[in-house]
């Protein structure tokens, strides 16, 4: 079992998560406050890393019903990237097979068929996603999708169409790709931060590998899920922000798109925003809890927030101030990015970038290999039915 490290933990109340017109963010959150956020109730736990990275890192997270969280990791140049099982309940971890380098996966997720796909494979253009059957180490990973640029998070619609976000390519773009695979389509975009002729914007001044220093976090298009009635959630990472896409029963986009003519036809509008707060700077992988709740890693402030159906947010947990150094970069999370609900149990990746409140990245357990976290005490909320689709 991995290293358990003592913070303090922002849990829900009554059935998960408390409401209200004001937050303090005392306890873990330092002394100060907020107007859009409901009062946390602070409590300690404890958090267990189940596993910790050797190679290139790691980002996307996904689990089953019997306890297991799965992880891709980055072989790094040409090398292959293996496909890691681990018990959350001792940290035995086996390799269920492995993406044929070059390869950077993001994201994994259960499709209809039990088998697991992954994106970031045929690096660098990370433009294909890849399916693999669990088996062991020399179990490969077979071409699945072609043509969606950066894939990064991944879902599942009640068709078994295949949803992917792509990430470091930075426009927004959403791509669908039929049950039985082949070239992915555009489905719609979120509006990116900057274009051609300069719409959006830059975040010019966060803080990158030394104080100040411009390093921009311009993905728009990362965490993916789908709600039970069928709606779509996207996480953007550069606006800290939350956009909410419904289709029809033909599986059609009908939110809003196309209302500002500097962007493509098919980007949202901004009525498809559920939610955009500081609180959720660098919202990166996301996870759905059986009531609907959106579980968002913001990887920015070393922080989990939940938002519910209403666009009530809570933050449910930020890194403790280090007493010495006054930074957050200390653990449990170290960069969060991808946070998964195995019934009543809480997991998360961290990739440790070094940036904002993980700067410098040395400050923690890992160093740029990524690691599992899981919260040792269950949640009063269960996580949907995995795998989740």
């Amino acid at each position: 079992m991995g290293t358990k490290r003592r913070a303090a933990v922002i849990l829900l109340a009554a059935a998960g998560i408390t409401t209200g017109a004001i937050v303090s963010w005392a306890g873990s959150s330092g002394a100060a406050t907020h107007p859009t956020s409901p009062q946390p109730v602070g409590e300690y736990a404890t958090w267990t890393t189940v596993f910790t990275g050797t190679k290139a890192g790691i980002e996307g997270l996904t689990g089953d019903n019997r306890g297991n969280v799965y992880v891709a990791e980055r072989g790094g140049g040409d090398h292959p990237c293996p496909v890691w099982r681990i018990a959350v309940a001792n940290g035995d971890a086996t390799q269920i097979g492995f993406v044929p380098g070059p390869c950077s996966p993001s994201g994994l997720a259960f499709g209809p068929d039990r088998r697991l796909y992954i994106t970031g494979a045929d690096a660098p253009a990370q433009d294909q996603i890849d399916v693999l059957t669990p088996g062991n180490a020399t179990t490969v990973a077979t071409v699945f999708a072609t043509g969606a640029a950066q894939a990064n998070g991944i879902a599942f619609d009640r068709r078994g169409n295949l949803w992917a976000t792509d990430g470091n390519n930075k426009q927004g773009i959403v791509y669908r790709v039929g049950s039985r695979g082949g070239a992915a389509a555009e489905a719609f975009r979120v509006p990116p931060m900057a274009n051609s002729i300069g719409v959006g914007r830059q975040n010019g001044t966060q803080q990158g590998t030394t104080p100040n220093t411009p390093n921009p976090q311009d993905i728009v298009a990362n965490g993916i899920v789908f709600t039970q009635d069928g709606r779509i959630v996207v996480a953007d990472t550069a606006r800290g922000a939350l956009w909410q896409v419904r289709l029809d029963s033909g599986g059609r986009i009908t939110s809003p798109t196309g209302c500002d003519q500097t962007y493509t036809a098919d980007t949202l509008c901004l009525d498809d925003v559920l939610l955009e707060n500081p609180a959720l700077a660098g919202a990166d992988g996301i996870a759905l809890d059986a009531a609907g709740r959106v579980w968002v890693d913001a990887n920015e402030r070393q922080a989990i927030v939940v938002v519910d159906q209403h666009a009530t947010m809570t933050e449910f947990f930020r890194n403790p101030v280090d007493a010495t150094t006054g930074r957050r970069n200390g653990g449990p999370l170290e960069t969060p990015t991808s946070p998964v609900l195995l019934g009543h149990t809480l997991c998360t990746t961290s990739s440790d970038g070094n940036r904002r409140d993980n700067f410098p990245d040395s400050g923690g357990e890992v160093t740029n290999t990524g690691k599992i976290s899981c919260l040792d005490r269950q949640l009063d909320v269960p996580g949907l039915s995995l795998p989740v689709r």
